[in-house]
């Protein structure tokens, strides 16, 4: 693979920076040729970055101001990061679409900030932006631009927010306007700190609101914006102790994170906003921003250059110098409707450790190894409820998840109504980024509308006599530890009231997962499993038997299942199923499936043996792998190596 096709970069250091060759001379020029790239779309007073690109719900003049807010953050770590010696136009744009932009007869003035409108989103960045460049930006503006910056600001004030990562947007604001000595409400700050204690959920977690929302936004959101209200506030206003709070719950996070990173520095694929792609780094320089980081200097470094690294190898940015919507290149079913054409510039929190000063530590220190490059690794997150499993040999890491799907907690159910019984009651769509069994580094989920239809991938599906599947919408922990973990949900068939229990217990042993699935069923229903999907640029390999299946990219990358118990569907029991646009990771997609005979009602048991890898795979041995006792609903696994697991 050719190294940033659309970058021109300096030397690489093999010396300093033995795993990945990048140094901040790296991330100066990323910087500078993304910024760059932008100004052909600045409105003539630069207070909008129109891009190309399908548009939000919010409109173009709010994606307008998306891109200028996004990006003032990039520029903001670039400025900052040099002590202000950068170009001048650099600084001179930023400080022009502030006073274009707060102007009402600018023709390109940003909309007031109102009760949980999107600009709320966007004037975080600003706020924070405008903080960090303060002696080179804020105190060179002229006072009435200053004064008009405060009175949009001023909309927060009192305002109302969306009750999740939102009421930081709100904190980090009106301490920006603390900090210049301008109107602001202590209550509003004190009540979002406040509210986010409600979140905190243990071992270094938050979820993002009400109900069990685990991904990507506890990182940058959840744990980043608290201590950026810190280095607003300073050290003189910190509420109580609230920053030495911060700071332990982020030290506690960063111990796993590193585990969420491939060899190649590809992050698990999982969640919401995925476009924002390096954002993914900004826990990792927060913590280093923080002096509260358990990761060494030269760790932190490789983390955060290998996932640049990753993404400038594959081309982001693109031959324009600019983010799209998608995570490679442009693919629109990752995005949400809130996405629109700047929003994937909340990569600039992907840059905030040029806030570091060059002779940091994380910047002269030599590459240390990723965990996933010194041997395979197991981590139990019993409070997302996920299992992460990194393979040495490959440096690929999956994800196996039980425990986090997006959707609002159960309301309370009310005794005199048997409906309530629900055990979906409440839950959403199921969402392709939370509703899966596992995600990983090295693959994405289908997540095209016709590919959600017929919802085969890394889910175990009751199928109905119609070919309807069943979803994975609500799901209920049951255990995560070592390398067990497990959980359940409901199903549900078209015509039928009545509501399925399937449960799930994933093992991990050496490269495998084996799925231990007990299924209620009606008459007549069938089961069926698919593997992980694999996609690229030209149709995946695909063969199959009658207990497994395989597909492989061109480029060695294999997904595999194998039946080891239950299954019983004969010459149609194990098949692919390809599909086009439909995987962020290239046009051409492949799955491996499993499907049973048609069940005769009740309870069943299901097993299975699910591989990922880039290693040579040969289903038909594996089956002889694992052996499987089945008595009622125990189940025990005994690997060749003499190990037992009740599952």
């Amino acid at each position: 693979m050719s190294v940033a096709p659309h970058l021109q970069l300096p030397p690489t250091d093999r010396v300093l920076s033995s795993r990945t060759g990048w140094t901040r001379a790296h991330w100066e020029a990323t910087a500078d040729r993304m910024l760059d790239a932008l100004t052909p779309y600045a409105t003539p007073g630069f207070a909008q970055y129109r891009l190309p690109g399908r548009g939000s719900w919010s409109g173009v003049v709010s994606d307008g101001l998306e891109g200028f807010a996004r990006s003032f953050l990039l520029a903001a770590c670039r400025i900052a990061g040099a002590g202000g010696a950068v170009d001048p136009s650099l600084t001179e744009r930023y400080a022009a679409g502030l006073a274009a932009g707060t102007d009402p007869g600018s023709g390109e003035a940003w909309p007031r900030l109102t009760d949980c409108s999107q600009q709320m989103v966007e004037a975080a960045s600003i706020a924070v932006a405008l903080h960090e460049t303060r002696p080179w930006i804020w105190d060179r503006l002229d006072a009435g631009v200053q004064e008009r910056v405060v009175d949009w600001f001023s909309g927060f004030v009192g305002g109302r927010t969306w009750d999740n990562n939102w009421r930081l947007f709100q904190v980090v604001s009106e301490q920006f306007l603390a900090s210049v000595g301008a109107p602001y409400s202590r209550s509003d700050i004190e009540g979002g700190l406040d509210r986010i204690e409600d979140w905190y959920v243990g071992d270094g977690w938050y979820t993002d609101g009400d109900g069990r929302n685990f991904d990507y936004y506890i990182g940058w959101a959840m744990h980043l914006y608290p201590l950026l209200w810190a280095r607003i506030a300073g050290p003189d206003d910190d509420g109580g102790g609230r920053a030495a709070v911060y700071r332990e719950r982020l030290s506690r996070f960063l111990e796993d994170y590193p585990h969420f990173f491939g060899a190649d520095g590809a992050p698990v694929h999982q969640g919401r906003s995925l476009a924002y792609r390096f954002a993914s780094l900004a826990p990792v320089w927060m913590g280093a921003l923080a002096d509260c980081t358990p990761l060494a200097p030269g760790l932190t470094r490789r983390l955060a250059s290998g996932t640049l690294r990753h993404f400038a190898e594959r081309g982001v940015p693109d031959q324009r110098g600019l983010l799209t919507l998608g995570w490679y290149d442009t693919f629109l079913p990752s995005t949400q409707p809130y996405s629109g054409p700047a929003s994937p510039y909340w990569a600039s929190k992907g840059f905030l450790g040029l806030l570091l000063p060059a002779d940091h530590a994380v910047w002269t220190a030599r590459e240390l190894p990723l965990p996933v490059e010194e041997s395979d690794t197991y981590t139990a997150l019993p409070v997302p409820g996920w299992l992460l499993h990194g393979t040495r040999h490959d440096g690929i890491v999956r994800l196996v998840n039980h425990g986090s799907d997006h959707n609002p907690p159960a309301p309370e159910a009310d005794p005199s109504d048997s409906s309530e019984a629900d055990p979906d009651r409440g839950a959403g769509e199921d969402d392709p980024h939370y509703a899966k069994l596992a995600y990983s580094t090295a693959t994405a989920p289908e997540s095209a509308p016709h590919a959600l239809a017929r919802n085969i991938d890394n889910q175990l599906a009751l199928i109905a006599p119609d070919g309807t599947p069943s979803r994975r919408r609500r799901i209920h922990p049951l255990r995560c530890e070592g390398r067990v973990a497990a959980s359940w949900s409901a199903a549900r068939l078209p015509g039928d009231e009545r509501v399925y229990r399937i449960g799930t217990t994933s093992v991990l042993h050496g490269p495998w997962e084996i799925r231990v699935h007990r299924v209620d069923s009606p008459e007549g229903a069938m089961v069926r499993e698919g593997g992980y999907a694999v996609a690229g640029p030209t149709s995946p390999f695909a063969s199959s038997g009658p207990d497994w299946a395989l597909a492989r990219t061109a480029d060695g990358l294999t997904s595999a299942v194998v039946a080891l118990y239950g299954w019983d569907g004969g010459a149609d029991g194990a098949a692919v199923a390809r599909d086009v646009e439909s995987n962020a990771y290239g046009p051409h997609s492949a799955v491996p499936y499993l499907r049973s005979a048609p069940l005769p009602g009740g309870r069943s048991v299901q097993v299975s043996l699910v591989v990922l890898s880039r290693d040579s795979v040969h289903p038909e041995a594996l089956r002889t792998a694992v052996r499987v006792r089945v008595d009622g609903d125990a189940v025990v696994l005994t690997f060749l190596d003499g190990s037992r697991v009740e599952a």
